[in-house]
């Protein structure tokens, strides 16, 4: 799946929110070896740079059109182009941060506790991940999928990303291996301009799979029954805007 870094920084404001936020939890004063595991356009890693250096950290992902603008907006960074579901360190590491990416990846709970054994003592994991499947904005989606002449190839695609697995879940794998485990659960509301700017939202993440998969002689079309349904979905409020309800996961792991 082809990304573009364009489209993500639309809301790079609203996106990095819980960026900042799941670096807050992150209890290291300094560190040697730093990762940025699904760096994107480099906004996650400018603010682990801007914290423990710019020499510090190093971005991985595996999006060329993201690593190219994450390059520009910070040339003294090292960036690598890599599969984070099968990518190991050089060296342990201090700190694997990993805003909004894992819930893309398969088993992702296998990869956090291989992650793990790469960490030194005290070296920390750090994950946000979105958990709005059951948000009208994922709804829509698969009704949209199901809706029109795209159908079939959509359904043959299984686009559908799987739900997270439960907070108890991560406890129970990443517990053995730290010496304290934090999950919870954060919901931001975000104020939109219309239903097209939820849209727009989407259209850099969740949507992107169904549209490349619909094809550009069915985009506009399925863009225009995903918008009708996100304006039902999404009632303004007083000055006319929508509110967008966006729970996010955080898991934050110390190794023992």
């Amino acid at each position: 799946m082809v990304w573009s870094a364009q489209q993500y920084l639309k809301f790079e404001d609203e996106r990095t929110r819980p960026a900042r936020d799941l670096l807050a939890q992150v209890p290291l004063e300094r560190l040697i070896t730093g990762y940025d595991l699904g760096c994107g356009p480099g906004n996650s890693t400018e603010l682990l740079a801007e914290r423990f250096g710019v020499n510090v950290i190093t971005g991985i992902d595996s999006d060329e059109d993201m690593l190219e603008k994450a390059r520009i907006r910070l040339p003294n960074t090292e960036f690598q182009k890599a599969d984070i579901a099968r990518w190991k360190p050089t060296q342990k590491a201090d700190l694997f941060y990993a805003n909004a990416v894992f819930q893309w990846v398969p088993n992702h709970i296998d990869v956090l506790v291989a992650l793990m054994d790469q960490l030194k003592p005290g070296g920390v994991l750090a994950v946000q991940m979105p958990d709005n499947l059951n948000e009208p904005t994922h709804i829509a989606m698969q009704e949209t999928g199901a809706s029109g002449p795209w159908k079939h190839a959509i359904e043959n695609a299984n686009l559908r990303r799987q739900p997270l697995p439960s907070p108890v879940d991560y406890f129970d794998r990443l517990s053995p291996k730290s010496a304290r485990v934090d999950v919870w659960h954060t919901v931001y509301n975000h104020p939109m301009r219309d239903a097209q700017a939820i849209v727009e939202w989407v259209k850099g993440t969740g949507l992107r799979p169904y549209l490349d998969t619909a094809g550009e002689e069915n985009r506009a079309a399925l863009l225009d029954d995903y918008l009708k349904r996100i304006d039902a979905a999404y009632p303004p409020m007083a000055d006319g805007r929508r509110l967008l309800r966006f729970p996010r996961l955080f898991v934050v792991a110390t190794k023992s």
